[in-house]
């Protein structure tokens, strides 16, 4: 019996597991939301599309399980990109659907025509037209299948026409899942375990590829002595019940993981990619562990290059290692990372007369959020403090902009992650110059009944930006914001808002916000001024901090020269 395109997509999408899409409905695109109404998945209707990339790589990455966006002709479809960059370099698994302009039409500059496939290819692990209703099913089981096992964005193509013709294919194409064991060889093995049994100084730097290796790591580290320092996107994965652990390298990264890392004598790098060639070790040897080949010394020369999965390569090197007793360099770096602890937790307790760190912010944020809870973060400040001053503890998860570094994605991936996980609480930390780019879907959590919880960090400026700025020794320019009261906009959307400008009402305030049924704003005004330090200071940028503190003078800027003295003494 003959089906329609469109049924047959929709149904090889929720048989390889599939339950939600996200989107805005369109003309080429009415036949597949029909038969996503008819099969019973789950339509978001949002209003913007790149919110809608943002919450279907949240929710794909929250679940390990596909999630599913679908965009109509030109400007629909177009609209996801920047929300789908995000989550292909995150690894989401996701599958979007981009409807073309009928066949007919094609190639004669007909209204809406847009090459999607020039487009999408460039960061998917598949992107094809359906040429052939009878193609429908193959297609799209390809496409699933290449989301869930390579962990990226995959595009299915179809004209519109396409969808609404009938199909006699009766193959039942189906997604496989392996899930091969994959270590180095042998050989290979006793390579790495002749250089850890030789080496003095041990650090183990674990990145994403940890993100189901806490254990295994933790075992490697008891053996070897050695401290663990991650990246900031294992946080959640290797940070709790973790005795090795000495937090994070790299600029928003502290001065124990730095040091861990910098001072060691062989650097095992473990499923990361960390981007920053200028926090590896000068003089260590490096032994990097990746799944992908193609990351192997990619990032800084390796000593030692290994291809496999971090549990699988662990469990077979252990036996091959001997037990040391000589703990020195872990108990320093442990020590420094108490030290490291301790003064995050001083700048976080600085409490000035009608001035809020943000900093203090995520602290209690930290205390009164609940132990489950879902964060999520701009790609900048905010992702500092919650990186930062947010504790991981096994239950706890946190999604951010890391690869992508985009403003504007922290409310639409708590979109994805509410939808994902309805029983949780879900906490959106905001920046205000993001905030104020996507803020059209804010209607969309009254719309869904989603009760996410959003804190706006509203210092009116693009914060990073200012920084980097005042690093290089420039004058910032345009980075003010000028910004509309928050919590008045969450009223007039229809839930609770709430604004706070005083440091001694955060905490009552914070409560009452997070004690709301449905989705809920919290307003905060913080310190314009705040200084993101890195765990190092080169000379060049205190020189460079130095000059723009001179420009600012004959500018005429002494309140922010005197502002940003007074925040630099205090920390």
């Amino acid at each position: 019996m003959s089906k329609l395109v469109a049924d047959v997509i929709v149904e090889a999408l929720m048989e390889a597991g599939a339950k939600r899409c996200y989107g805005i409905v369109g003309d080429t695109l009415n036949f597949v939301t029909d038969a996503i109404r008819r099969k019973g998945m789950e339509w978001i209707h949002v209003r913007h599309e790149e919110v809608a990339g943002f919450a279907a790589g949240a929710d794909a990455f929250m679940t390990d399980e596909l999630a599913v966006c679908a965009g109509s002709a030109g400007p629909g479809s177009l609209h996801f990109v920047n929300g789908l960059f995000e989550s292909h370099r995150n690894g989401a698994p996701v599958v979007m659907i981009a409807s073309q302009i009928d066949r007919i039409q094609s190639g004669l500059a007909f209204p809406q025509d847009v090459d999607q496939k020039k487009i999408y290819e460039q960061y998917s692990v598949f992107c094809e037209y359906i040429s052939h209703p009878d193609q429908a099913r193959r297609i799209t089981v390809q496409a699933a299948q290449a989301a869930l096992t390579k962990r990226g964005v995959a595009v299915i193509i179809v004209n519109g026409d396409m969808t609404k013709e009938r199909t006699k294919d009766e193959t039942h194409w189906t997604v496989s899942r392996p899930s091969p064991v994959i270590r180095p060889n042998d050989d290979e093995l006793a390579q790495l375990a002749d250089l850890v049994n030789t080496a003095n100084k041990i650090t183990i730097y674990g990145g994403i590829g940890c993100r189901h290796a806490h254990d295994a790591v933790v075992a490697l580290a008891a053996k070897l002595k050695a401290p663990v320092a991650h990246t900031s996107r294992a946080k959640e994965f290797l940070e709790h019940d973790n005795p090795y652990n000495v937090s994070m390298t790299g600029l928003i990264g502290t001065k124990s993981g730095f040091e861990a890392v910098e001072h060691c004598d062989l650097l095992l790098c473990l499923g990361t990619d960390f981007a920053w060639p200028q926090f590896y070790p000068r003089r260590a040897k490096i032994v990097q562990i990746d799944i992908d080949p193609a990351h192997i010394g990619r990032r800084t020369p390796v000593t030692l290059g290994l291809v496999g999965d971090v549990n699988a390569t662990i469990a077979a090197l252990l036996p091959l290692l001997d037990e040391r007793s000589d703990d020195a360099f872990l108990a320093a770096s442990l020590k420094e990372h108490e030290k490291s602890q301790k003064t995050l937790e001083e700048q976080a307790r600085e409490r000035s007369p009608g001035l809020i760190h943000p900093q203090y912010v995520a602290t209690k944020l930290n205390e009164l959020a609940d132990d489950d809870a879902i964060f999520t973060s701009e790609g900048g400040t905010t992702f500092v403090w919650m990186l930062r001053y947010l504790h991981a503890n096994g239950k706890r998860r946190f999604l951010t902009s890391l690869l992508h570094g985009t403003m504007a994605n922290s409310y639409p991936m708590a979109i994805g992650c509410q939808k994902s996980h309805p029983g949780r609480q879900v906490v959106a930390m905001c920046g205000d110059g993001g905030m104020t780019m996507l803020m059209g879907d804010l209607l969309t959590l009254v719309q869904e009944k989603l009760p996410v919880k959003l804190v706006v960090f509203n210092n009116g400026s693009l914060g990073f930006v200012e920084m980097e700025m005042k690093v290089e020794g420039m004058l910032d320019a345009f980075t003010d914001l000028h910004n509309p009261d928050f919590s008045a906009l969450a009223k007039a959307c229809g839930f609770y808002g709430r604004r706070v400008e005083n440091a001694d009402d955060l905490e009552p305030a914070m409560t009452e916000w997070l004690s709301q049924d449905g989705p809920a704003l919290l307003d905060v005004v913080v310190n314009r001024m705040e200084l993101v330090m890195p765990p190092t200071v080169e000379v060049g940028q205190a020189v460079s901090t130095a000059m723009y503190g001179v420009k600012a003078v004959l500018d005429g800027r002494l309140n922010d020269v005197w502002a940003l003295a007074v925040n630099n003494t205090v920390k």
